[in-house]
């Protein structure tokens, strides 16, 4: 099997080399191996935190053990969501920016970055941009609705 090399740098400093292959790639090496064409709408890949705040969304429900598109969502495609590399690399950095996953139902576009938290019961719908300047802190607030809506600057809001 070919082997990828994956150069990456830890958070103590180190640096490592990550050594992979390619799932596919490795049929050719097993006798009798098939391959099976899956719908798009069955291959939902999780290879960022964008990804993985589209399926923990309401955009989803869970259906005979398949992640399946809400009902409730008005049109078929999936929100383009992207969310900045410095503060929503890291799953545990990425869980601990929502106190609950914001309602995307409504949602056509998601650019989020910088220092960006999200309260609970927010909602997204339309084109939604939030930029946090660098030293600048948004806190989006519990029970928000932004729909088409640019944010900028630095926002914080403190509970009483």
């Amino acid at each position: 099997m070919e082997i990828i090399v994956n150069p990456k740098h830890l958070d103590n400093g180190v640096n490592v080399i990550q050594l992979e292959t390619a799932a596919g790639a490795a049929m050719k090496d097993f006798d009798g191996a098939i391959g099976i064409n899956v719908p798009r709408s069955r291959f939902l890949p999780v290879k960022k935190t964008s990804d993985l705040l589209l399926v923990m969304s309401n955009l989803y429900n869970m259906k005979n053990g398949n992640l399946v598109m809400s009902p409730e969502r008005a049109f078929p495609t999936t929100p383009l969501v992207k969310l900045g590399d410095l503060h929503f690399l890291k799953v545990r950095d990425f869980l601990s920016r929502f106190a609950t996953i914001p309602d995307m139902l409504e949602l056509d576009h998601l650019t989020v970055s910088g220092d960006v938290t999200f309260g609970r019961g927010v909602s997204l719908k339309g084109t939604v941009i939030i930029i946090a300047n660098h030293g600048d802190r948004i806190d989006i607030p519990n029970g928000a609705c932004l729909e088409n809506k640019i944010v900028s600057g630095n926002l914080r809001i403190l509970s009483h």
